[in-house]
């Protein structure tokens, strides 16, 4: 029941305004994710975030500016996939304090959603199971806060990975992981050679 005073049409606004004072202003972002970056101000992978960062922000800024903003965002993402290896569309939901500890290979789905804190290390791809059109959008992975990705991990497919999970290195993902699990790829096989015959 709403109070006689009409104060219940203005709560939804309220609570609104309270929650964009929660969240972090772009500066304090930007300052995470260096730090996340352990201070590496040439690291490829905290170039790679800043740039999707940047990328992420065009629709908000004012139309007077957002030409030249679009043009030289497609350069610098260009620039990053052409030399870093690093793929990360501005579309791509990145939470805060991502870290891409290592560059070269990192492909990541227009549609993904990484959480806070995850990792990225080199050769992660996070893609779709298909290139069908249609449901293309729909094959989006989506990692929860604190994922840890191993070198050469993929990610295929519309999956969830629960918070905290570690996916090993050169492991294919297909599947949910349930959050805090990891997930390793079988264990090499050694084979002794035969001695030569003399």
């Amino acid at each position: 029941m709403a109070p006689e005073d009409g104060s219940a049409g203005s709560r939804p606004a309220d609570e609104e305004a309270e929650a964009a004072d929660a969240r972090p202003g772009w500066r304090e972002v930007l300052r995470e994710d260096v730090r996340a970056h352990r201070g590496e101000l040439t690291s490829p992978g905290l170039h790679a975030v800043l740039v999707h960062r940047f990328g992420a922000a065009l629709p908000r800024m004012p139309r007077s500016s957002q030409r030249a903003a679009r043009v030289l965002h497609r350069l610098a993402y260009v620039f990053l996939r052409n030399v870093y290896g690093i793929e990360i569309p501005a579309t791509v939901q990145l939470g805060r304090r991502v870290r891409i500890a290592h560059h070269t290979g990192v492909v990541i789905h227009r549609f993904a959603v990484i959480g806070d804190d995850c990792v990225l290390r080199h050769n992660v791809t996070l893609g779709a199971r298909s290139d069908d059109p249609e449901t293309y959008a729909d094959q989006a992975p989506q990692l929860g806060a604190g994922v840890s990705l191993g070198t050469g991990a993929v990610v295929a497919g519309a999956v969830r990975i629960g918070a905290g999970a570690r996916i090993a290195p050169n492991v294919t993902v297909l599947t949910d992981v349930p959050a805090g699990a990891t997930v390793r790829a079988s264990p090499n096989e050694v084979r002794q050679r035969p001695a030569p015959t003399t």
